[in-house]
């Protein structure tokens, strides 16, 4: 690690010198891009020369403490010695944070997939749930969501419901949402009482451009026919809904909830591109999930991730062990508190993938050699 951060700060100052040429700074473009770039790594130098001034420090007061004739400056030195070694290791761990490499999709606008799994018409009802909270926790965001197709039932649920979410480092924050949704409750449709466990999957998707997913037209079916259920007066009366085969998948995508058949084939090959770029996706990372230890962003749909208990007024996610007691409130889009736990058990996961134990051994003897 030492070596790397070492490698980084000779680039850093290697841009510091380019960016003062004379011959870049009339060349607009590259100016941007070696700035851009020095400024990334700014954050990082920036800890690692604090790191440093810190290992030195270290150093000096330990010398005191061994060396020292004055009992007085012994005393001082050993308090400094306790408040730097609190430092030291919490500059390690944000430096360890600022090395390990972003997802490359999380930048990425969403498409997001709920369907009501075991427990019927119940099940329909949370699918219905688990949108609203996803729909106002994007809105609390600033982000833009937008349904593209629905399968609503009469009761106000949803057998399917897919959407759009838009805005700034959407997946980063969602992407820990898929898997298995469980819900504990009395249904709106029991009359003795009992508590019923009901389901909902959940899905999503990083948003693929053209760049991402190539589609060959010659690869499509394309079936128009007419929508059924809420949708206007266009229903039953048009062939406004489309349904898109993707041959050599299988995929199949359906979309009614436009009256234009244009915009509905539209809606329907952008999820088709979602969904062909998260099956490269997941192939891709499936040999880093198998040796991961929590799987928290192995997006694994068939895994129970989470529980919310009406009764107890509690959502349990299963995956880092954590019981919040704040069920209306998540409900109501509030899920700030989870996706941050959620976050931060992936990154110290990742940082132990990262960073073998051997580190920090290597890390003194190379500091205290120098």
């Amino acid at each position: 690690m030492v070596e790397k951060l070492e490698q980084i700060k000779k680039r850093y100052d290697e841009l510091g010198e380019q960016l003062s040429d004379p011959g870049v700074i009339h060349d607009y473009p590259k100016f941007r891009a070696l700035a851009k770039e020095r400024n990334r790594l700014e954050k990082i130098v920036e800890k690692y020369q604090r790191y440093q001034q810190v290992k030195k420090s270290l150093a000096e007061d330990e010398d005191l403490v061994k060396n020292s004739g004055d009992q007085e400056l012994k005393e001082i030195a050993l308090m400094e010695l306790e408040e730097l070694k609190v430092e030291e290791e919490r500059i390690i761990k944000e430096m360890k944070l600022l090395l390990l490499p972003s997802h490359p999709d999380d930048p990425k606008d969403i498409i997001m997939e709920i369907r009501a799994g075991t427990g019927g018409g119940e099940a329909a009802l949370f699918a219905s749930d688990l949108y609203k909270m996803y729909a106002k926790y994007a809105e609390n965001q600033g982000w833009k969501p937008e349904v593209l197709n629905s399968n609503p039932t009469g009761i106000g649920g949803f057998k399917e419901i897919i959407f759009s979410v838009k805005g700034e480092d959407v997946f980063r924050k969602l992407k820990f949402e898929s898997g298995v949704h469980r819900v504990q409750r009395v249904p709106m449709t029991e009359s003795s009482g009992r508590i019923h466990t009901s389901a909902a999957s959940v899905a999503v998707l990083p948003e693929a451009e053209d760049i991402d997913i190539k589609i060959n037209p010659e690869e499509l079916r394309i079936d128009v026919f007419r929508s059924t259920g809420p949708g206007g007066q266009s229903v039953n009366t048009t062939d406004s809904a489309v349904r898109v085969t993707h041959l050599p998948s299988g995929l199949v995508v359906s979309c009614q909830d436009e009256k234009s058949q244009h915009k509905n084939k539209a809606k329907a090959l952008k999820v088709l591109r979602a969904r062909l770029y998260d099956m490269k996706r997941r192939e891709e990372e499936a040999k880093i999930a198998e040796s991961r230890r929590l799987q928290v962003g192995s997006g694994d749909r068939s895994a129970k991730i989470r529980t919310y208990n009406f009764p107890q007024g509690r959502v349990t996610d299963h995956r880092i062990n954590l019981t919040l007691y704040r069920l209306e409130e998540i409900l109501a889009g509030e899920l700030d508190e989870l996706i941050e736990k959620l976050q931060l058990a992936d990154q110290e996961d990742r940082m132990k993938e990262a960073f073998s134990p051997a580190w920090a051994v290597n890390s003194n003897n190379h500091q205290s050699g120098s």
